[in-house]
């Protein structure tokens, strides 16, 4: 995503904001709504998915567009929910910058307003570092491009959560699944919003489980990748 491109803040069908770029007709979450879909797609059908199929003393989790905060912030209340420990790793190579961070009401949408220090954290700890954020919850974020991902067998869980297919067609390939199935370990699982087939058929060609499972508000499908 070129870093000229105009952005502006709008508000989603479910009151949460998001950062949308009018050329491209695309934004970091959905129109339909930001926190809605990433519980639906990332929490309910990744986190608690995986979480439900055995006990992680640690779950480790890589995120492909760490963008907002929102799929981090939203898995820390949920962890904290769970007592689970979470060792975070979130992938960007354009961090959003803090002065649109402030204009993003996640915090008083999640009704988590004693956790605004989390999410701030999250946002102005230092890239590239291991970041404590709280007793149970470890971030480590990394400026880098999506291909350049070198991790083998070291994720529990991946959400996808890229540009769309229609914008950054590149991102949604045989090439970058194949990273993905090597940074994940055994078992492993990988989320994402997208249905389509061709998207489909790229992750079952590097050796991925593929199942379509009803998709957040205005998406009828999304996909659930498992590593065998």
């Amino acid at each position: 995503m070129k870093r000229d491109l105009k952005r502006e803040i709008i508000t989603t069908s479910d009151g949460s904001t998001t950062i949308h770029f009018p050329e491209l007709d695309e934004q970091y979450h959905s129109k339909h709504g930001a926190i809605n879909e990433a519980k639906h797609v990332f929490i309910k059908s990744g986190f608690d998915h995986i979480l439900a199929s055995r006990k992680f003393p640690e779950l480790n989790i890589l995120e492909i567009g760490f963008g907002t905060g929102l799929n981090a912030f939203i898995t820390y209340l949920e962890a904290f929910k769970n007592d689970q420990k979470i060792n975070y790793v979130g992938i960007e190579a354009y961090p959003v910058p803090l002065d649109e961070v402030k204009f993003l009401n996640y915090v008083a949408q999640l009704s988590a307003v004693n956790e605004q220090t989390i999410f701030d954290m999250m946002h102005k700890s230092p890239w590239e570092d291991l970041n404590r954020i709280s007793s149970s919850f470890f971030l480590t974020k990394r400026k880098q491009f999506f291909a350049e991902i070198e991790d083998k067998n070291c994720f529990d869980l991946i959400y996808f959560d890229a540009f769309g297919a229609r914008v950054q067609p590149e991102l949604w390939g045989v090439d970058i699944f194949l990273v993905m199935y090597e940074a994940l370990m055994d078992k492993g699982v990988l989320v994402t919003y997208s249905a389509k087939g061709s998207v489909r058929r790229a992750m079952q060609e590097v050796g991925f489980v593929v199942e379509r499972l009803p998709g957040p508000p205005g998406k009828r499908e999304m996909l659930r990748a498992t590593k065998n």
